[in-house]
């Protein structure tokens, strides 16, 4: 593939893609583009993760496990058009006795219309131009226009040219520049949008989708901060293990995860702040994406050593890296100013909080919902009432693990209330983001051959649904 212009207006993009919204395609057809999506990617792997990484400063090996993770979403999403028990169909048969009466009905989703995609920069495949929300959108049904990250103009124009080779006419499109962004939210044709990024960003587009005359759904992931709780009992069983395995999960890749643990809350005396302070000796100084998140992490360090409450302990310092750091407070320290210690950080930094058991219950419940939390038990330990208490602010609850990583599967939720996201009841990863492109339609005493073929008498595409 060449350098050429991928990119279009926001007014042609939309037009291309309503016109295209008008002529649904059937789930196979969806299901084949995936496919050949996928296969795409596989086949410009090298090219891709060459330029991926001259972007980025994340290392190959990274970047090509992320190409397969996109892959295998692509993949995953045409099973699951395919499949077609995401329509919920349901068919209730009339009945003359029931007050009222009930006629013929039918029900299921059906596609939204054109989505907008704004794309995340620390996942610039997996949650970028041929990301998550792309892939659940075109099984959906839906058109999708992608706003690009500035953080990765050019493997993103690269992926585009690769969609346009596979999709049809007005099923994709990119456009670049925050003007562009803007216009696109509002854009009278665009019918959803879908973001990952900021809480300040997603907060201000998710304002222009609900503030225009006819307002849309808005699905951000945006500000999480991942509470993890180790319990006594855990810390005096395996500390260093502990230890380890945080500064690990904090580090990777630069910090630059979602789902990275970023507020520990761990008990007073017990070793786990020792052991995470050998282990930060050895985590990797590294790049951040941007000089702009670069800054941006320096000037969050340095914030946290100002504050008098705080004593932050530094690995190592390498010339034009951004040095991973853990902040130590008492549990005191937190609830006398939660805003300072409660807010995400782009970055290798996470904030230690020592605790004595009387004080665990308060710091829970100064906890703001987070895509994730975790707790770390001893082996046979019931920590069942400390999964109650955290359950209502986590959209995934974890136990003796790290939340970095999110695997693709039916069960997975990747969500969680504001600020995590706007919309806690759907999720960003998994079979059912795909509920975040559909609406539904309800046929009364319809003819056959107007309903969908999913919803026609004997079901002859033979799809899961329900039927009395």
């Amino acid at each position: 593939m060449g350098d050429v212009t991928t990119t279009v207006s926001v007014d042609a993009a939309a037009a291309a893609a309503a016109s295209a919204a008008l002529l649904p395609r059937t789930r196979e057809e969806r299901a084949g583009w995936l496919d050949a999506l996928a296969d795409a990617l596989d086949a410009d792997r090298a090219a891709l993760v060459a330029l991926a990484a001259e972007e980025t400063h994340l290392s190959e090996a990274r970047l090509d496990g992320e190409v397969t993770r996109t892959a295998a979403q692509l993949r995953f999403f045409a099973g699951v058009a395919r499949e077609g028990g995401y329509l919920e169909a349901t068919l209730d048969s009339p009945d003359a006795s029931l007050i009222p009466p009930r006629p013929d009905l039918r029900r299921m989703l059906r596609p939204i219309g054109p989505v907008a995609v704004y794309t995340s920069s620390n996942f610039p495949f997996a949650f970028s131009v041929l990301g998550n929300d792309t892939a659940s959108a075109l099984a959906a049904g839906c058109p999708v226009i992608v706003k690009a990250h500035p953080g990765h103009p050019r493997l993103s124009r690269y992926t585009a040219e690769l969609a346009q080779s596979v999709l049809p006419a007005g099923w994709f499109a990119l456009v670049e520049g925050m003007d562009e962004g803007v216009a696109l939210v509002q854009h009278p044709a665009v019918r959803a949008a879908g973001f990952t990024g900021s809480e300040r960003g997603g907060r201000a587009l998710f304002d222009l989708a609900a503030s225009r005359p006819d307002p849309i759904p808005f699905y951000g992931e945006l500000g999480s901060v991942n509470p993890v709780v180790v319990t006594r009992a855990a810390a005096r069983e395996r500390a260093a293990e502990i230890g380890a395995g945080l500064v690990g999960s904090f580090t990777r890749d630069a910090g630059q995860y979602c789902t990275k643990p970023g507020l520990v809350l761990v008990p007073s005396g017990e070793g786990v702040a020792d052991a995470v302070t050998a282990a930060l000796g050895s985590a990797p100084a590294s790049r951040q994406l941007t000089d702009g998140m670069s800054a941006a992490y320096a000037s969050a360090v340095q914030a946290f050593g100002a504050d008098d409450a705080a004593t932050v302990l530094l690995g190592r310092d390498e010339p034009g890296t951004s040095t991973p750091a853990v902040v130590l407070v008492d549990a005191a320290a937190l609830l006398a100013e939660p805003e300072a210690f409660l807010e995400e950080h782009f970055g290798p930094v996470t904030v230690l909080v020592s605790y004595r058991d009387d004080e665990l219950p308060e710091l829970i419940a100064a906890l703001r919902p987070s895509l994730t939390a975790t707790i770390h038990r001893a082996a046979g330990e019931d920590v069942s009432g400390l999964a109650a208490a955290l359950t209502p602010i986590a959209g995934r609850l974890l136990f003796d693990g790290w939340p970095t990583g999110v695997a693709i599967g039916w069960a997975q939720h990747h969500g969680g209330a504001w600020p995590a996201t706007t919309a806690s009841v759907h999720t960003s990863v998994g079979a059912t983001a795909i509920r975040r492109w559909l609406t539904p339609i309800a046929y009364q005493d319809a003819p056959q051959d107007v309903l969908p073929p999913e919803l026609r008498d004997g079901n002859p595409l033979a799809i899961p649904r329900r039927e009395s």
